[in-house]
């Protein structure tokens, strides 16, 4: 047994320090990022917000609404039909299983234009296993821009790309909205510093990240980018849309969508006919008032985003890390009228 007494920070526990600014307008703030991936020739251009593979957020509806915003949807794993369109606004998502790689295949030999952004998605990424089922994924797409995770360490950042032929790591344990990971196991670690860790040990060796789960405003997502992160993948902020999936209840003549975690009950009842006697849940099923077109919701987000950068005197958000500074905080906002 081992103590780390070094003190983890959540989004919450920080504010950023505004600083001088050349900017005088939102306008002049450029959202877009262009990547280019050490395993691949490719090159991915856009803003590097996603939709969570969650199967009420990951929908072909919600691609259809995000790619005119240049941003890309992470679709579930469980999606039969994926669409004919821009292959670099999605990114197919696929457990370990024989049968995931078996999909993937077929799909591949099928449609290879399809197979352009890989997502191989556990909520364990320290299995061994995951390392070898990469390196299968790498050598039957070659060109591919492979994402996997979820971990939280530096250390196993760097596995996963120099072992795994990872390009990008999805950083983040337990963080969700309606995931109870930490409360079943007591495993994680706060999404703040997980991102300031990893990133640091991404970019030494010329990799990314993606902060997964935690995201509950745009102030969030500028710390995220902040602490390093390179793309931001959000659930709640995108769930109860009418490009959601997700049972529509009406209730005091009041709109509700469902919402839940990829591991909780009603999910692996839906997927997977039920929960094994050898696991339990690890998410949560919550109702979320209807918020109507996603869109109204990303302009708020890339509003605040760019609010964020006008702030710090960056003219892009892969200026942000440079130019941000934390201040730790007791309390970050004023509560009465919540």
């Amino acid at each position: 047994m081992y103590i780390n007494n070094e003190v983890k920070l959540n989004f919450s526990d920080v504010l950023i320090q505004p600083r001088n600014t050349e900017l005088t307008s939102r306008s002049e703030v450029n959202l877009e990022r262009e990547f280019k991936f050490k395993n691949t020739n490719q090159i991915w251009k856009g803003i590097p917000l996603i939709a969570s593979n969650m199967d009420t957020v990951g929908t072909v509806e919600m691609y259809h609404s995000l790619k005119n915003h240049n941003m890309l949807t992470c679709f579930h794993k469980f999606l039969k039909d994926y669409p004919e369109n821009d292959r670099n606004k999605y990114i197919i998502s696929i457990g370990i299983r024989e049968e995931d790689f078996n999909k993937l295949k077929n799909l591949y030999d099928e449609s290879p234009d399809k197979c352009n952004l890989v997502c191989v998605d556990v909520a364990n990424g320290y299995m061994d296993s995951l390392i070898s089922f990469c390196q299968r994924i790498r050598k039957l797409i070659p060109h591919c821009i492979l994402i996997a995770g979820n971990v939280v360490t530096g250390e196993r950042t760097k596995e996963l790309i120099l072992d795994g032929k990872v390009d990008i790591v999805k950083v983040g344990i337990g963080n969700g909205s309606v995931c109870t990971t930490r409360i079943q196991t007591g495993v994680g670690m706060p999404q703040l510093s997980s991102l300031i860790e990893c990133s640091e040990a991404a970019h030494s060796i010329g990799g990314y990240i993606i902060c997964d789960g935690g995201i509950t405003c745009p102030g969030d997502a500028s710390k995220a980018f902040g602490a390093g992160s390179d793309f931001v993948m959000m659930g709640s902020m995108l769930a109860g849309h009418e490009e959601s999936d997700g049972e529509i209840i009406n209730e005091n003549n009041k709109l509700y969508k469902i919402f839940y975690g990829m591991s909780s009950k009603e999910a692996m009842e839906k997927h997977y006919g039920g929960v094994n006697n050898y696991r339990s849940s690890e998410g949560k099923c919550v109702k979320i008032e209807y918020k109507g077109p996603v869109t109204n919701t990303i302009k708020n987000l890339l509003g605040g985003i760019r609010s964020t950068c006008t702030y710090i005197n960056a003219k892009n958000i892969e200026e942000l890390p440079n130019n941000t500074i934390f201040y730790r905080v007791n309390n970050q906002v004023n509560t009465i009228y919540n």
